[in-house]
């Protein structure tokens, strides 16, 4: 007889315990399957905003490795900041290369001849960066860029050079 009671008492708490687990495994799908809603909104929110070319980004392309190729322009630059609110006289000494996508249209119009128009491009980034404090330009390298980009393919009419980086920056 205990015997048959104590599997009873096996066999009910068995049953007590699935119970519970079910319910702890709706619970905390829900809240799963909430979350993941949550988190879908946010990407479809982010994903509108690089759309519209408000964020940040928004003038990247994508360009396959075999398409691109990158223009280095030859002399290391030293251009004079804005003076900031210290008044100091601040300088950033700037790398700046180009990549530029072979398949566009633009490239076959300026591609072979960009090192003659070196100096117009040089003076974009003289004319970018130097419209920017010490502090500015130290918080805001990714818009300097962007920057510098949008004032190159306006200059040339074309979206072929589509990314501009810095090798090397140091800001005195």
């Amino acid at each position: 007889m205990k015997r048959n009671l104590l599997s009873i008492i096996i066999l009910a708490l068995l049953v007590v315990n699935l119970v519970l687990t079910s319910i702890m495994m709706v619970n905390v799908s829900n809240a799963s399957r909430k979350t993941a809603e949550l988190v879908g909104d946010i990407a479809e929110v982010l994903k509108l905003e690089l759309a519209d070319g408000t964020g940040a980004g928004a003038t990247r392309m994508e360009v396959s490795m075999e398409d691109v190729e990158v223009y280095a322009i030859a002399n290391q630059m030293t251009i004079p900041l804005k003076v900031g609110e210290d008044g100091t006289p601040h300088y950033c000494l700037v790398s700046v290369s180009l990549s530029m996508n072979t398949k566009s249209d633009g490239y076959k119009a300026f591609g072979a001849t960009l090192s003659t128009k070196e100096t117009l491009i040089t003076e974009k980034v003289y004319d970018v960066i130097g419209s920017y404090t010490w502090e500015e330009a130290q918080a805001n390298k990714d818009l300097m860029r962007e920057d510098i980009l949008k004032e190159i393919q306006v200059m040339f009419d074309s979206d072929f050079i589509f990314q501009v980086s810095f090798s090397e920056i140091i800001f005195q």
